[in-house]
């Protein structure tokens, strides 16, 4: 485990963080609130309505997820909707849409798995006000991945997603997950929380207003190489994602049992060296945001099976997410 993974681990418990980790919070809290500030204040109204979805807390919140849901969601009520995304772990810096050639290593895992599962315009930019009057060529609303703290950007609707678990020991980075105080939820139109359906009953509002939720649950595995159609029982699960216990609980509450497990930092590359000591694992089990990094890496005849998830929000969410949205 690296450092980071380390550091990341200790945000979710109860434990108090290190004494070097408080004393660098201020610190990151008064350069982040001066940026966001900076943000507010320079914002411009892009040419089309925009819905950001973000979070307060740094990964795992299951927001790729959820942005796919609330495409389709918005798609069958007749709009034509592009997403936005910044394209973390890929190396594009030029607004562009995400053709189906473009790597997960030219443009990052998530815009990669954005494109192929959801079947719209992605655009991928650091600087999402130009991805705004680019995505007037093919849509009328846009989805603006992970931006909560984009303030640049007029919005017509701000959704925050906080996982199940809550913000865990309610600390700033470093020294915590939160990106902002809690109080910055009042800029938020709209707070889900974000979890599965057996952690629901559990969760602590972390506001006086409604929060809404939005599911997921495991669907089983699926051999994405296409070679296999019988799942084994018994898996090797390695990911990339933030928060890996989550995967790891899912595994087991699919009724998998698991031989092994490895982890590595959110939008991490795989190298040769890498997915050759996974090949030596009989049955690997990998979440959708691993795959789109691993098929290229991966021989054909070896099955790699992902654990499928299926999403849905509760009755009225999507209907109290289109009342934000003008007439036109």
């Amino acid at each position: 485990m690296g450092l980071y993974s380390h550091i990341e681990g200790l945000w979710w418990t109860d434990h108090k963080p290190p004494l070097a980790l408080r004393l660098l919070e201020p610190v990151y809290s008064l350069i982040s609130d001066k940026h966001l500030q900076q943000r507010a204040e320079q914002n411009i109204q892009p040419p089309l309505p925009v819905i950001s979805v973000g979070n307060i807390t740094a990964g795992g919140s299951g927001k790729t997820p959820f942005v796919l849901w609330l495409a389709k969601a918005l798609q069958e009520k007749g709009f034509k909707p592009v997403i936005i995304c910044r394209g973390d772990g890929g190396n594009n810096k030029l607004p562009r849409y995400v053709e189906k050639e473009l790597s997960a290593i030219e443009i990052g895992d998530e815009a990669r798995m954005l494109a192929d599962l959801s079947g719209l315009p992605v655009i991928l930019a650091a600087d999402r006000i130009a991805a705004c009057n680019l995505a007037t060529e093919q849509g009328n609303i846009i989805i603006l991945d992970d931006g909560f703290q984009y303030r640049h950007l007029q919005r017509i609707c701000d959704i925050v997603l906080i996982p199940t678990e809550g913000v865990g020991n309610g600390h700033r980075i470093p020294a915590g997950p939160l990106r902002e105080p809690l109080s910055s939820l009042k800029r938020a139109d709209i707070i889900v929380r974000t979890g599965e359906k057996d952690a629901m009953a559990l969760y602590q509002p972390l506001t006086s207003d409604r929060e809404w939720s939005w599911l997921s649950q495991s669907d089983g595995l699926v051999d994405v190489m296409g070679g296999h159609t019988v799942a084994p029982e018994n898996v090797y699960a390695a990911t990339s994602i933030a928060r890996p216990e989550r995967f790891f609980k899912s595994l087991l509450k699919s009724g998998l049992s698991i031989s092994g497990k490895c982890s590595f930092p959110d939008h991490h590359q795989f190298t040769d060296r890498e997915v050759e000591l996974l090949q030596a694992e009989e049955h690997v089990a990998i979440t959708a945001k691993d795959a789109v990094k691993l098929i290229p890496l991966w021989p054909k005849e070896r099955p790699l099976w992902l654990l499928k998830l299926k999403g849905f929000g509760e009755p009225g969410l999507i209907e109290a997410i289109s009342e934000y949205i003008p007439e036109t």
